[in-house]
Parts: C-alpha cells; sequence; structure tokens
C-alpha cells in the first residue's frame, strides 16, 4: 500500500482509539448503563473525560478533510513526497494533540493542531 494510504489508515486507527479513550475516562463519571443507553439526560462529563470526548470530536473534524485530501491526492497521481510528509505531520501532530488535550496543556494542544493544519496544507497545495 502508498505511504499516504498507510497514513491515512493510521489516522482512522487514532480515532478508534480515541473515541476507546474518551468511553473508558466517561464511565467512571456517568456509570456504564448510562453509556449504554441512549445518552438521554446523561450528565456532562467534567475533566479528561470530557477533554478527551472534545479532542476525539475535533479528530472526526478534521479526518474527513485528511481523508478527502489523501483520496485526492492518489485519484489525481500527485501523490508524492510533500503529500507523505503532510501525512506525515497530520497523523503526529493529532496524536500529540490527543494526548496534550487530554492531558489538559492548551498552549501546546493549538500548537499541534496547528502543525496538523500545515500538513493537510501540503497535501492540498500539491493538488492545485
Amino acid at each position: 500500500m502508498k505511504p499516504e494510504l498507510t497514513l491515512l489508515v493510521c489516522a482512522v486507527g487514532l480515532a478508534i482509539i480515541q473515541i476507546v479513550v474518551a468511553v473508558l475516562l466517561a464511565i467512571p463519571q456517568v456509570g456504564l448503563p448510562a453509556l449504554l443507553g441512549n445518552r438521554e439526560d446523561m450528565p456532562a462529563l467534567e475533566g479528561a473525560a470530557d477533554r478527551a470526548q472534545r479532542a476525539y470530536r475535533n479528530m472526526l473534524e478534521s479526518l474527513v478533510l485528511f481523508a478527502a485530501l489523501v483520496l485526492a491526492a492518489n485519484v489525481a497521481g500527485r501523490a508524492n513526497a510533500t503529500v507523505v510528509l503532510g501525512c506525515q505531520l497530520f497523523v503526529w501532530a493529532r496524536l500529540a494533540y490527543a494526548i496534550i488535550y487530554v492531558i489538559g496543556v492548551p498552549m501546546l494542544r493549538t500548537l499541534s493542531w496547528a502543525v496538523a493544519v500545515v500538513g493537510m496544507l501540503m497535501i492540498m497545495f500539491q493538488l492545485t
């Protein structure tokens, strides 16, 4: 498989890990029965559990854009070393983002998010 597609699969794997972490951190706060139910009237999460959920949702928003760019680069035959580097930046920065967000370090979180955006821009500019 091409490296950029492998990195896309890694990004999906990271999203899966993030939702598992978010659920595991939510269990002590709201209980497993609430998470297994319809989640209506579920109390708000706090601390790391809330941050993990927000980090996961942010990953989903970014993953849609990242996947579109990677797939477009592949279909257009524009995948090159810059695209691969952009993919690497995205995946590693999103991993850092997830960890930093759950721990609760605001400035570093924003910096890692920005690095992931730079990675996506690198891919996008190869398509123009």
